[in-house]
């Protein structure tokens, strides 16, 4: 273990580094590969790995117990809260609040599983918008354009495949952050990799692609 890094010497021909969502970080090396030289590539990759870490502890959402009084995000604001009993279980959001309906008020799950609902909901409604305004731009077919929960990752393209995911967790971050994250996918069915006509072409039509990034990867509120 060298500076919070696993090393591994097996029989291979490459050294590989790798970061683990849980910030575990290891680099598997040749047998006879010397400490000095490991040393050398994780000094000269330290900033990398802290940066891998720092990435996957914003995805790490903080526990929320879900009671009155307890803040969520919605597209980059937030919002109060408040549980009322009822009849009829449902979720509106009204002027500051998000209300959650219930029978019973208790039961925790219920009143998650309620509000996860509204925010995929929510999601299918705005990431759509957005996805049919984005891809009259690059007017490339998209067989399957899908809304899910995703670890690590705010969006995936395979171009081969013709289908992009996006990370339902984006509904509450400002909106210009999934304006971003749609159109860089988009974007990847023209040019599948991070190539300069990649980044030539996103920052054709959406100048400030930079600033939405920054934003994105700095917005924690929740």
């Amino acid at each position: 273990m060298i500076n919070d890094v696993l090393i591994i010497k097996k029989d291979v021909k490459n050294i590989i580094l790798k970061v683990k969502p849980n910030g575990e970080a290891s680099i598997i090396a040749p047998k006879d590969t010397s400490d000095e030289y490991i040393q050398k590539i994780l000094v000269k990759r330290a900033d990398w790995i802290e940066q891998k870490r720092e990435r996957f502890l914003r995805f790490q959402k903080k526990e929320k117990a879900y009671i009155s009084g307890e803040s969520l995000s919605y597209l980059g604001r937030q919002y109060k809260l408040k549980i009322i009993q009822a009849n009829e279980e449902c979720v509106k959001l009204q002027r500051n609040y998000l209300e959650v309906y219930v029978k019973n008020t208790d039961d925790i799950k219920l009143r998650k599983s309620l509000i996860e609902q509204w925010y995929h909901q929510r999601a299918l409604v705005v990431f759509d918008e957005i996805f049919t305004r984005f891809n009259q731009i690059t007017k490339k077919e998209v067989k399957k354009f899908a809304i899910r929960k995703m670890k690590t990752r705010w969006g995936s393209c395979n171009a081969f495949k013709s289908y992009i995911h996006i990370n339902s967790e984006l509904i509450k971050k400002p909106k210009i952050c999934i304006e971003y994250v749609i159109f860089h996918e988009l974007t990847h069915m023209i040019f599948p990799n991070h190539s300069k006509n990649f980044y030539n072409y996103l920052s054709y039509y959406m100048r400030d692609w930079k600033e939405r990034k920054e934003c994105l990867e700095n917005y924690n509120k929740e």
